[in-house]
């Protein structure tokens, strides 16, 4: 399994508009799931101001887009089943005032109130992730956990960074 580097900073290195990608590209699995088109389209419909844009590399595609308060990133590795498809967004940046009651804070809200996805800390952030391989990924799995991720993200950012951004 091949993974790219998380890195936000590398997205807009290379963008590209969503319009520009070749739509003819046929990243199919073993089903016949097309996962670069289904990604595409959950992003048109949930992203704003025409605020896409994707990466194309040796190890896979990223894309980023604008919904609410907060960028989404969305990484595809590959094709095979072993590959994976994750999605995330930052919330608050570290360190922050009363670390120990954010932690204690998002682990309750892991429990509660993120679904399939779950909070974690990338690159000194706090960030919205959902993460599983390509083996069975449906259309309707894709669409959801972006959605997910993107609600839950904008949802929560402004008051975890008012509650404990560091003055």
């Amino acid at each position: 399994m091949t993974t790219q580097d998380p890195n936000p900073e590398t997205v807009s290195a290379e963008s590209l508009s969503t319009a520009e990608i070749v739509t003819n590209e046929m990243i199919e699995d073993s089903t016949g799931v097309n996962h670069v088109e289904v990604i595409q389209t959950v992003i048109s419909s949930l992203e704003q101001d025409n605020t896409a844009m994707v990466s194309k590399s040796d190890v896979g595609h990223l894309w980023k887009f604008k919904y609410g308060s907060v960028e989404v990133f969305v990484q595809l590795t590959g094709s095979t089943d072993e590959d994976t498809f994750t999605v995330w967004a930052a919330v608050l940046k570290l360190p922050v005032k009363n670390q120990e009651q954010l932690m204690q804070k998002l682990l309750e809200m892991n429990w509660s109130d993120t679904f399939e996805s779950r909070f974690g800390i990338l690159e000194n952030q706090v960030v919205v992730v959902a993460t599983r391989t390509l083996a069975e990924l449906s259309p309707g799995e894709i669409s959801r956990a972006i959605t997910v991720v993107a609600t839950i993200a904008d949802n929560n950012d402004d008051a975890l960074q008012s509650e404990f951004s560091a003055a």
